[in-house]
């Protein structure tokens, strides 16, 4: 996980999803699916504090999308569990 300013995450956010605007959080998957020899590598979190109301929440939402949740193609799916999530936190 890494904490950055508004201006790192506006061009992370420009370069991997083409998105000239600053946002909460970003996810870098590292492995791909299937079989892992040991211990899965998920990924990197990438959170500008500014942008975020909450930081359990933006942690708990950039790791669902490490896990391959998407809320901009499901049908609601990762937002309620992300809701679950948090109300057991």
């Amino acid at each position: 996980m890494a904490l950055v300013g508004e201006d790192e995450i506006r061009r992370l956010n420009r370069e991997h999803r083409g998105l000239d605007e600053p946002t909460d959080v970003l996810a870098f998957p590292v492995d791909e699916a299937g079989l892992a020899a040991g211990p899965r590598e998920l990924g990197d979190v990438v959170i500008c504090p500014q942008y975020a109301e909450n930081l359990v929440e933006v942690v708990v939402h950039g790791v669902l999308h490490l896990c391959a949740y998407d809320h901009e193609t499901d049908d609601g799916e990762m937002l309620a569990l992300q809701a679950r999530v948090l109300e057991r936190l």
